[in-house]
């Protein structure tokens, strides 16, 4: 695995260097750590060496690592201790700890002779290096390996931030393209249910056409032109206030109106305080067409169809009733048209499976359909607004 392949590959030999002053600051507090022990066993031991000598020293010995640190990362990211290749890594940078240890100390003990640190110490080179082999061999390993343990750290946390943002990010996309999908869904059942209602309107203006009846024909055509100008206004949007909704209704009711004359009936209790809620757009229009096919339509009488919406809880219940035949063995059908098949799949699109379309019959026959969803408030702001008001002025 190349360099610029792993976990910190942003930093580089170069930007250690860069980094040269941080190192250096560190080592330095490091070695006036250890440099207030060697005075407290210097005071202990009631040894004279001067003070400035043992502070030299120490720090002479601790830049020396600051100089090899740089090299110490670099060697680290070159065999770093992977899942794969840690075995690999450790016979790499063992022999190499005990190679830096030889050195750092070998430097030290140059330095102390070069400079007559400690001017009573007439020990040569080699012997001083051999002892202080002897005396700091291990502890120089041991920071060798301290190095790459705080590199791994450093490199692990790093790694652990990029898969946690790649993380937040491909959830993020998932969220987005859920939400496109989403939206595609309920963009393909609109798609299916306006030329569906589109079809069965324009299918009546032809009867009455043919019917000679110009005039319901005209009058069915402008209330479609009325209700299609609405729809558009709407038709990027996935939801509609209830109060917008019922105006739908009401259009597509003058239109149902024209065919069926005098033979219909249509009551609308609306809950004012169901006024609010978000709702599909054309959500209520196929199953009162459902109820004036299979009611009205099936009734050699005048029919009636009761329309009502409650806010129940934080929930919105609409109902659909009708006084039509109802169904022939009593029991509501167990396939829905295309109308309330796509009712109840926009339902669960918007409000999740706790949406429901139910179907049953009446008490006194017909049918009814009820709509159970969570109430969302479709303007917050104006309700927030009204209150204000309200309070205001009580």
């Amino acid at each position: 695995m190349s360099e610029t392949s792993r976990p910190g590959r942003e930093y580089s030999f170069k930007s250690d260097v860069q980094r040269y002053p941080l190192y250096f600051l560190l080592w330095t507090v490091e070695s006036l750590f250890y440099f207030t022990q060697a005075m407290t066993q210097r005071l202990v031991a009631h040894n004279d060496t001067a003070w400035w000598r043992l502070l030299v020293a120490w720090l002479l010995g601790a830049y020396i690592w600051a100089f090899l640190t740089p090299f110490v990362l670099w060697l680290g990211r070159q065999f770093p201790f992977e899942r794969r290749s840690w075995a690999r890594s450790a016979m790499i940078h063992t022999p190499l700890s005990m190679g830096f240890s030889v050195f750092a100390l070998t430097l030290g003990e140059a330095l102390f002779s070069g400079l007559h640190l400690f001017p009573d110490d007439t020990r040569d080179l080699g012997t001083a290096v051999f002892e202080a082999l002897v005396r700091e061999f291990h502890g120089n390993v041991v920071t060798y390996w301290a190095i790459l343990g705080v590199q791994f750290a450093f490199m692990y946390y790093h790694s652990y931030q990029e898969r946690s943002l790649e993380v937040s990010k491909f959830a993020v996309r998932a969220a987005e393209l859920q939400s496109q999908l989403m939206s595609a869904r309920l963009s393909a059942l609109k798609m299916q249910l306006q030329p569906h209602f589109l079809f069965n309107s324009l299918n009546a203006i032809t009867v009455l056409v043919r019917q000679q009846k110009a005039k319901d024909a005209e009058l069915m055509l402008g209330s479609l032109s009325d209700l299609l100008r609405g729809v558009l206004e709407d038709f990027d949007t996935h939801e509609v206030s209830l109060r917008r909704e019922l105006e739908y209704l009401q259009l597509y009711l003058a239109i149902e109106k024209v065919r069926f004359a005098d033979r219909m009936r249509v009551e609308i209790l609306a809950d004012p305080a169901a006024q609010n809620a978000s709702v599909p757009p054309l959500i209520l229009q196929p199953i009162v067409e459902n109820a004036v096919r299979h009611g009205i339509g099936r009734s050699s009488s005048a029919g009636r169809i009761l329309v009502s919406t409650a806010k129940l809880g934080d929930r919105v219940e609409i109902r659909v009733q009708d006084d039509g035949p109802g169904f022939s063995t009593g029991q509501p059908p167990e396939q829905l048209g295309i109308g309330l098949t796509n009712t109840r799949a926009r339902l669960q699109q918007l409000y999740g499976q706790d949406a429901r379309l139910d179907i049953e019959s009446g008490n006194g026959g017909g049918a009814v359909v009820t709509l159970r969803f969570a109430f969302r408030d479709s303007h917050p702001e104006i309700l927030k607004t009204y209150a204000a008001h309200n309070a205001n002025s009580g």
